[in-house]
């Protein structure tokens, strides 16, 4: 360690938190937090270790300090973020780059240098009256071969709480790393707070510095741009996964259970708002993790961990009937941070929990009744559409027992899924891996919702669900798929999912647990339990396998009009989607020849079946597999 990081330390730290921090012995990390010191000039330094009482102090702190309130249910606890940081701001988060680089047209991102810069003063003195808290965490479970270390360093006691309830700490497991500089970092400030609340979102930025792997964040507290592990660092390793062949994905992984006590893992990629996190929590399945999951190649079999060790969920529509583990944790003892709901008597009240609420209450808008608008003129609901909850997955009665298994878990399945009103059949497989890698992964649309800033209800080109997050162009993102998939042992069937397909009334033409027997129908079709139809599009499920499945699963009838409406194939659709996605893809750089021959296969095929049958191909006509 330097003179000048050693002196600022000593100068900076207490005794018992410098010695927390040397015991770390990384020169890369020292010097991350002396720069920081210097640069936000915090009043003081909290070392946080893996012990339960500097944990605990975090979470003492987040309600001394305002930035947590306590509710009536021993362990809950409510946050507010400010009016107008209420999600993800996509427009100013961009990626740093070094000079003479770029990252092409469709990514956003700026000069290095000119970055730095702007970071650097919005950032400075910005912890000045506050105490900078060192976390450190491990990504993936500790002792694994998928593990990377991580370090933050905020103002907000809320974030750290939240990292607490997310992530595996990670202090012990730095301690093996030695100096090795290869761990993520971020540095945070909420900026300025007026009644707990960063006061400038309009100054919000975050910036990620790909070369040196450093994600800043300032004037804002949504966890979404302040927590740095979750898809701010995504997109950090999403580039060390590409430069090491793996893949860095937004993807659940869960654990179905099918007959003679088996379970067969699956992971799935879905946008917000598009049923990933009710998916992930089916009710007889398991889980391993709801958000972000890294595959490896293990001795030529693809196996996948839980990165993190939490669940930062969207509460909308949380209700005893669809969501019945989860909303009985919400209402239960244990650790619960809410964010951006509405309080009333010390309980929480969020759109779509089942319940009667209260006229008069407390929001992320302040003192709220019934029919208070916004400076626009809009009226503001009780409970903002994309309020949250934060648990540890511990909580949960459906945990699966290789939930931290260091080796991971054995993918048999891939699936996507996106909110798409008028294309995609409810379920289908697709033929191979490129095939499924191109035509459901890279062509996933969804159409836009709550969870980020602007306007919804727009359709929006998202490939593996991850475009948001893609540090690098999509047709590189895209060739590294299709390059995971060689030298596979056990090549996992991809599948797609629609949830939200809708009839020309605009009525949806699912219910919202006919999830359950899709899942049943894909855990049976990985092991060979069941045929499939040929569709233009990809292989879909016969009315005769899911018809008992329905019985089994839901109690239900599935009628044979009810299937042929919903697994119709709908051409024009079809053909009017990869006419969009090869224009997109056209104008990627680096897209992989294969990719557009494996979409002009498709169009083929979609078009002799349009010559064959016309514009709807009902599930008759197809032919069933050999």
């Amino acid at each position: 360690m330097s003179s000048n990081i050693n002196d600022i330390l000593q100068k900076r730290l207490s005794k018992e938190n410098l010695d927390k921090l040397l015991a770390l012995s990384n020169h890369k990390l020292h010097k991350f937090v002396a720069d920081s010191i210097q640069l936000c000039n915090p009043d003081s330094v909290f070392v946080g270790t893996d012990s339960p009482e500097d944990i605990a102090y975090i979470r003492r702190k987040a309600i001394e300090l305002g930035e947590e309130a306590p509710l009536n249910i021993e362990g809950h606890t409510i946050h507010f973020d400010g009016f107008y940081d209420q999600a993800r701001d996509k427009a100013n988060t961009r990626y740093l780059v070094p000079e003479g680089q770029s990252l092409g047209a469709n990514l956003n991102w700026m000069e290095k240098k000119a970055g730095l810069d702007e970071m650097s003063d919005l950032l400075k003195d910005s912890m000045k009256g506050k105490e900078m808290l060192v976390r450190i965490f491990c990504l993936g479970p500790v002792n694994s071969p998928f593990s990377i270390s991580a370090v933050q360093l905020t103002d907000s006691t809320y974030v750290a709480h939240s990292e607490d309830l997310l992530y595996r700490s990670g202090y012990e497991q730095f301690k093996k790393i030695g100096d090795s500089p290869d761990f993520f970092r971020v540095l945070h400030s909420a900026g300025e707070l007026e009644n707990f609340v960063s006061q400038y979102p309009k100054n919000r930025r975050v910036y990620i510095d790909l070369e040196d792997e450093i994600v800043y964040s300032v004037n804002t507290q949504y966890a979404g741009n302040t927590v740095g592990f979750k898809k701010l660092c995504l997109r950090l390793a999403i580039r060390k996964a590409l430069r090491e062949g793996w893949l860095s994905e937004h993807m659940f992984v869960m654990g179905s259970h099918g007959t003679s006590g088996r379970t067969t893992y699956f992971t799935g990629a879905f946008p917000s708002f598009c049923g990933k996190t009710s998916t992930a929590m089916i009710p007889g399945e398991t889980i391993i993790g709801d958000d972000i999951a890294y595959l490896r190649k293990i001795d030529g079999v693809v196996r996948t961990v839980n990165v993190e060790s939490g669940v930062f969920g969207i509460i909308e529509d949380v209700n005893a009937k669809d969501d019945p583990l989860i909303f009985k944790i919400l209402n239960e003892p244990g650790e619960v941070i809410f964010s951006n709901v509405l309080i009333k008597d010390g309980k929480p009240y969020w759109s779509g929990d089942g319940r009667a609420h209260p006229e008069t209450g407390v929001n992320f808008s302040g003192e709220w009744r019934k029919g208070k608008k916004d400076p626009e003129g809009k009226e503001i609901p009780p409970s903002h559409k994309n309020s949250r909850y934060t648990i540890c997955l511990k909580a949960l009665a459906n945990l699966d027992p290789k939930a931290n298994d260091p080796e991971g878990v054995e993918v048999s399945g891939v699936i996507y899924g996106g909110r798409d009103s008028d294309t995609w059949v409810p379920l289908q497989q697709s033929f191979d891996w490129a095939h499924g890698v191109i035509t459901m992964g890279a062509c996933l649309e969804s159409e836009t919702t709550a969870a980020t800033i602007g306007k919804q209800g727009v359709r929006a080109f998202q490939p593996m669900s991850n475009l948001d997050f893609l540090s690098m162009p999509v047709g590189e993102y895209i060739d590294a798929h299709l390059k995971f998939g060689k030298g596979m042992k056990r090549i996992p069937p991809i599948f797609a999912v629609n949830y939200f397909l809708k009839d020309k009334d605009g009525n949806y033409l699912n219910d919202k647990k006919d999830k359950y027997v899709w899942l049943k129908w894909m855990e049976k079709r990985v092991h060979g339990e069941v045929k499939a139809l040929l569709a233009p599009t990809g292989l879909i499920p016969l009315h005769e396998d899911l018809k008992p499945l329905f019985k089994q699963v839901l109690n239900k009838d599935y009628a044979r009009e009810q299937y042929d409406q919903q697994f119709t194939i709908r051409i024009p659709e079809n053909l009017r989607k990869i006419d969009r996605i090869e224009k997109i893809f056209r104008e990627a750089p680096n897209t992989p020849s294969i990719f557009f021959e494996v979409m002009e296969q498709q169009k083929k095929r979609i078009t002799l079946a349009q010559q064959k049958f016309g514009d709807n191909i009902p599930p008759s006509a197809l032919s069933v597999e050999k």
